[in-house]
């Protein structure tokens, strides 16, 4: 199974061989930050199934915090994948780039504790006030 995606200008396109793990809802403080939204929305990918079609060049990382560091394209903004130095072997691809149809629903929902606000969470998706459980 083959799933492919790319951010807002096109300018980076990815696929993802294999199937997608459902996708897991951050609301943390940085993740809502990062996304300029309510949440951060990924699918775990392993790194061996992740492959760039082309932008290569385009993506810029910013370290949000030490050994995190997430990548956006440089062109348009877009947030693309998150990853940290301590899970080499996994990255968390912004599910909102990936192209429809999805057939994954959601995980879970991390850091509830400190979610916005103005966004209710009206699934019946796991809740953690912190950090998923491994």
């Amino acid at each position: 199974m083959i799933h492919t995606g790319s951010c807002l200008c096109g300018g980076v396109r990815f696929r993802i061989e294999g199937e997608l793990a459902p996708i897991q809802v951050c609301h943390c403080t940085q993740c809502r930050k990062a996304q300029g939204g309510a949440f951060a929305a990924v699918v775990p990918v392993a790194t061996r199934n992740f492959h760039l079609v082309s932008g290569e060049s385009m993506l810029k990382g910013f370290e949000s915090s030490p050994g995190k560091e997430r990548v956006f394209c440089a062109r348009c903004g877009s947030p693309v994948f998150s990853r940290r130095t301590a899970l080499p072997e996994a990255l968390r691809v912004r599910a909102g780039l990936i192209d429809e149809p999805l057939e994954v629903g959601i995980a879970s929902h991390a850091y509830t504790a400190s979610r916005c606000g103005w966004w209710d969470i009206n699934d019946d998706a796991p809740r953690y006030a912190d950090a998923r459980p491994p």
